[in-house]
């Protein structure tokens, strides 16, 4: 199956175009890491990918289904979870109830299957908290509740947009390893990242990009030329 086709794809906001031609494929359980500066389009791609942005040109699939227009209820329902640059949670709920909010399904039976699955996917000293509320945990710890979330909603597609932006390197590293953890032949991932090293255990290829097009995609081994890639993009910093 393909997880994720685009086809000489444009999309944009109004007037504003972001991605120009964009081609690039993805199979089934393969983990892509999106990579560049800050504006060039690598939000765009996801919020494509998940039908919240609509293309203008070009051809997308996703799970093997043709989107022609933003879709993004049909898209959840199929099996993608797009999981938004600096999510955060619901500080007057628990973590449980955050959870709860998150998993889906579609029987009393299913959602709480997930919700043990989240809370197994947990650090123990956040499961042991479950039922105290949000806004008493630091930004890491809600993005990995978050992470564990959509972990547990099994999906056929994730989509994560810098996961790990903003916190401390060791809760960085956390993030990235319930990622690793999550990992399994049905899940096909994009992570959106600006540093290689932290996607490297991950992803198995990488694509580049600048300034709305694709300058790299390749191995993610390919050290050398990533990095001439990513010295090529033109963003804000």
């Amino acid at each position: 199956m393909t997880a994720l086709l685009f086809d000489g794809v444009h999309a944009g906001y109004g007037p504003y175009r972001a991605l120009f031609d964009i081609s690039a494929t993805l199979g089934d359980g393969e983990a892509l890491a999106l990579l560049g500066r800050n504006g060039v389009g690598k939000s765009t791609f996801v919020r494509v990918a998940s039908g919240l942005v609509p293309v203008s040109a070009g051809r997308l699939v996703v799970l093997d289904r043709p989107v022609r227009r933003s879709a993004p209820h049909v898209l959840a329902r199929a099996g993608v979870v797009h999981l938004p640059e600096g999510v955060g949670l619901f500080a007057g709920l628990t973590i449980e109830e955050n959870l709860v909010l998150r998993v889906g399904g579609s029987t009393a039976a299913e959602r709480r299957d997930r919700l043990a699955h989240a809370l197994d996917a947990l650090p123990a000293a956040l499961r042991d908290r479950r039922r105290a509320r949000a806004g008493q945990l630091s930004g890491g710890q809600q993005r990995l509740v978050a992470v564990a979330a959509a972990i547990a909603a099994r999906p056929r597609l994730l989509l994560a947009d810098e996961p790990a932006l903003g916190l401390s390197p060791a809760a960085a590293a956390e993030v990235y390893a319930a990622l690793v953890a999550a990992r399994s032949p049905g899940t096909a991932m994009v992570i959106v990242e600006t540093r290689l090293d932290r996607v490297a255990s991950l992803c198995t290829r990488a694509i580049v990009l600048d300034g709305g097009t694709v300058a790299y995609d390749g191995a993610i081994d390919d050290a050398d030329e990533i990095a001439a890639a990513l010295l090529g993009v033109r963003g804000a910093a």
